[in-house]
């Protein structure tokens, strides 16, 4: 199985690279997301059978003063995947985000209906979610993680989350790329337990002040836990239990 990743040089991108031998990733110069006949071009050389979409604009506050690039890398960006997954007939994988729901109830479910969204941010990746389903084959991975060390002084006591810091979330998000083909779900959420943002900066920066997301200079959800129990289900069939 030939495996393509898109943001190879990125948090995610860079982790599954080390744990997935013999990925495909082409560098933003050589295939630059926005411009959908440079991605046809790659994607129609390396035929992949499944291309994972990890490239992201992900900067949240940043999204609020510069919505065009925001929207580009995710939305445009996606589409150009999709379409290119479609000539060739790959499966596409796309890295979504807890921050497609509104954060009012927490523990949510694949099927429960996303939004509304509460920044710029989050709609650039909800609609990257429909733009995602333009795909014949496709499988949604709503998921949130950290650089392997917690990078800010303060952290929200009130916000709550699945995140986990990214050596924890690629090992899983591996195994679905791996047995992509063989997962008929088209969502999935990959994140760990609830908790306090934090309670799991504290994991890694136990000096790390706590905050609220009052401070945040952006409008954040206060509790975009996701509901695993699925993911489970499937890993225990992916092992034979």
């Amino acid at each position: 199985m030939k495996i393509l990743v898109t943001g190879g040089s990125g948090r995610l991108g860079t982790e599954l690279r080390a744990l997935i031998p013999g990925i495909v990733a082409p560098t933003s110069a050589e295939m630059n997301l926005t411009d959908a006949a440079a991605v046809m071009a790659v994607v129609e050389r390396e035929r992949p059978d499944v291309i994972v979409h990890t490239a992201a604009y992900t900067n949240v506050g940043g999204a609020e003063k510069d919505r065009e690039a925001c929207w580009n890398a995710n939305v445009v960006g996606t589409r150009n995947i999709a379409a290119a997954a479609n000539a060739v007939g790959a499966k596409l994988i796309h890295i979504s985000t807890d921050y497609v729901f509104d954060g009012q109830t927490g523990g949510y479910r694949e099927g429960d209906t996303p939004g509304p969204v509460v920044n710029y941010y989050s709609l650039t990746k909800l609609v990257a979610e429909e733009a995602a389903r333009a795909a014949t084959k496709h499988l949604i991975l709503r998921t949130s993680f950290r650089p392997r060390e917690f990078a800010y002084p303060v952290a929200f006591s009130d916000v709550y989350t699945g995140q986990d810091y990214v050596d924890i979330i690629a090992p899983e998000i591996a195994l679905a790329v791996t047995n992509a083909l063989t997962i008929q779900d088209e969502v999935l959420h990959i994140v760990t337990e609830r908790k306090s943002v934090y309670e799991l900066a504290r994991r890694r920066k136990p000096d790390v002040q706590e905050g609220t997301r009052a401070q945040a200079g952006v409008t954040l959800p206060g509790d975009v836990s996701l509901n695993t129990g699925r993911w489970a289900e499937v890993k225990a069939a992916l092992s034979g239990d």
